[in-house]
């Protein structure tokens, strides 16, 4: 499939822009193991060398920037994370933006009271982690439920498709009733060509309309995993 360059609307954030100048510099799979970038730099890339990258190796659409312009033009300035690989190129794109704020979670319950506390304070956030930690946030989501406050999160799956561990598929496969338990709204993304309108219409049932929303990330979308050895 041909890329052809995203058309951001004309009201699309600098910081939105600058990340799709930014978009071949970070590459796919890259880690985010610092959030001090160079906005001059990654400004100066230019569409056409962006192009001929993606063109090389790309066939699919790039779906983690699709995710990441679908936040910032539903308003998210902040992000709360525990590192995970499925989500790095995400990741890297928010630390990217210098209208962002992000966070490093120590277990991923914190994201949810972070969230609670930027709806408080005027302000939108996105929260992501793996379907391993959504059993750490179970009674923290009682929070979300009972003071009706928005949450998006986005969860990376495991257990699912491909997967090596046999650890990851119990939580795996609780992960969208343990949600839903909860009362919270469980969206699918299984596609790389719906990650725009799904996230969108995460966005707007979340902070329009007041709900708790989790868009579950297929693990199709993510690539098959293996064990890899360490050098000794």
């Amino acid at each position: 499939m041909a890329w052809a360059p995203l058309a951001w609307p004309a009201d699309a954030t600098p910081g939105l822009r600058a990340a799709r100048s930014a978009s071949l510099r970070i590459g796919r799979g890259a880690s985010p193991a610092s959030p001090e970038i160079s906005m001059s730099a990654l400004a100066t890339r230019t569409d056409t060398a962006t192009r001929t990258d993606l063109a090389a190796g790309a066939a699919q659409p790039d779906w983690p920037l699709d995710i990441f312009g679908a936040l910032r033009n539903s308003g998210v300035t902040q992000a709360s994370y525990v590192p995970d690989a499925g989500h790095s190129r995400l990741i890297s794109l928010l630390h990217a933006d210098p209208e962002v704020r992000t966070v490093v979670l120590t277990t991923e319950e914190e994201g949810i009271a972070l969230s609670a506390g930027a709806w408080l304070g005027g302000a939108r956030a996105v929260h992501l982690m793996q379907s391993s930690g959504v059993g750490n946030c179970i009674n923290m989501l009682s929070l979300m439920n009972a003071c009706r406050f928005p949450l998006l999160s986005l969860v990376t799956m495991r257990g699912e498709w491909a997967e090596f561990n046999p650890w990851q598929v119990p939580m795996g496969r609780a992960t969208p009733g343990a949600l839903e338990l909860m009362g919270v709204t469980v969206l699918r993304l299984e596609r790389p060509d719906e990650a725009r309108e799904t996230i969108e219409a995460a966005a707007a049932l979340a902070f329009d309309g007041d709900g708790q929303i989790a868009v579950l990330i297929s693990q199709r979308m993510l690539g098959r995993k293996k064990w890899v050895e360490g050098k000794r």
